[in-house]
């Protein structure tokens, strides 16, 4: 999608839907034993709670497609809003030597990202936030030329620069920290910036730089919720003003709505995430009644590899990490149970807020290409592979006007 007037409309019809539904979407079930929408929704709530088990599995995967929710909101338009073109070419399989060193599903991103970096006569290509370098060995081999590679850690820099010695590659990696004033001064307007799933903070600083420079730029954005403002700071003038006019205000936990969408784990993954959730709210349940508070305490982070053996002794951890003393006699049998009820409730209501997971995205890649149209860009928005691949499948290409 290159249409300027259009990306804008898109950008003010996705604001005014955010924000008038927002006390919808916004709430975490997990968070509330009762969704504070649920007074003046009974039946929307009556509804998800009558979800089977498959029609549930479906509106996980495709929140658009059979959705209960088209009594209550504005699902058609919202799936539409959403449709973004393939931003073409195509991509064709790579020579295998390529994907050297690089993991299966990773490479499979690169080879469809690659393709969509169109370098000008004269650009060179410069990987941001390039960890070992995997894009940029690809932007090498398929463009010829020096590629950069700027990278924080000077472990994955060391280990870039042997892939690359080793693979008689021109990639120069250089430890940088891509937030400091000298890594905006690496570009130029002969430089073509391209970032595949750089963070939060790190694409923004990016856009910010590309456009102070005039280069060109190719970005697959990601985790917008990576970002030290409590609070989100549109980068555009225009999602500015629109906020500010439907009444928008978007916290770090609201943008990670916008990336919960994951490509399917395995089988064992999946269950032991099932299980931590229940175990996390059969705790949610007790922490409310211990400490006679009704309002969600949040619990630290476990590597499921670590999780205790038993919901008795996850409690103990969580109550031990919280400062909060067990009672003795605690069914513990029953409070189990009613986490793995919490947990079907919850996933039912998640539906909800699934629904405007994709928009939300949309909308904050239409504020980064709305922020390079300001800047004299013209400007891409369109996706680079299937989201079966990754779900954070959008791309962001743009070019000064005057180049």
């Amino acid at each position: 999608m290159t249409d300027s007037p259009i990306l804008a409309r898109r950008l003010a019809r996705l604001t005014e839907l955010l924000a008038r539904h927002q006390s919808l979407w916004r709430p975490e079930p997990f968070q509330h034993l009762t969704p504070p929408w649920a007074e003046a929704f009974p039946d929307l709530r009556a509804a998800l709670l009558a979800l089977g088990e498959e029609r549930l599995a479906r509106l996980q995967a495709e929140p658009f497609i059979d959705s209960p929710l088209v009594e209550w909101l504005p699902v058609a338009e919202l799936e539409a809003l959403c449709a973004l073109p393939e931003l073409a070419p195509r991509p064709e399989p790579l020579p295998e030597a390529w994907s050297q060193h690089v993991g299966g599903r990773k490479w499979r991103q690169i080879e469809a990202f690659l393709p969509r970096v169109r370098l000008a006569p004269g650009e060179a290509a410069l990987e941001w936030c390039a960890g070992k370098g995997h894009l940029a060995r690809a932007l090498a081999r398929r463009h010829g030329g020096e590629v950069l590679a700027l990278e924080w850690d000077p472990a994955l820099c060391a280990a870039g620069e042997a892939l690359a010695q080793a693979q008689g590659l021109a990639v120069r990696p250089i430890r940088q920290d891509v937030m400091a004033p000298e890594a905006a001064r690496r570009l130029t307007r002969a430089t073509h910036a391209c970032a595949l799933h750089a963070c939060g903070d790190l694409h923004r600083r990016l856009l910010e730089a590309a456009a102070a420079a005039g280069s060109a730029v190719t970005l697959a954005p990601c985790c917008y919720q990576r970002t030290a403002a409590a609070h989100y700071r549109p980068l555009s003038r225009a999602a500015g003003a629109l906020m500010v006019e439907h009444g928008l205000a978007l916290s770090r936990d609201d943008l990670a709505l916008a990336v919960q969408e994951t490509v399917t784990a395995p089988r064992g993954v999946r269950r032991q995430r099932h299980r931590a959730g229940a175990w996390r709210l059969g705790f949610d349940r007790l922490q409310r009644e211990l400490r006679g508070v009704d309002a969600y305490l949040p619990v630290p982070s476990l590597a499921y590899g670590r999780m205790p053996a038993c919901f008795a002794a996850f409690c103990r951890w969580a109550a031990a990490q919280k400062g909060l003393s067990l009672p003795a006699g605690l069914d513990w049998a029953l409070l189990e149970a009613e986490g793995w009820r919490r947990q079907a409730e919850v996933a039912r209501l998640e539906t909800l807020r699934h629904l405007f997971r994709r928009p939300l995205e949309v909308w904050l890649a239409l504020d980064r290409a709305a922020f390079l149209a300001e800047a004299g860009y013209a400007v891409e928005l369109g996706t680079f592979c299937l989201r079966e691949l990754t779900p954070r499948n959008l791309l962001i290409r743009g070019r000064p006007a005057w180049s």
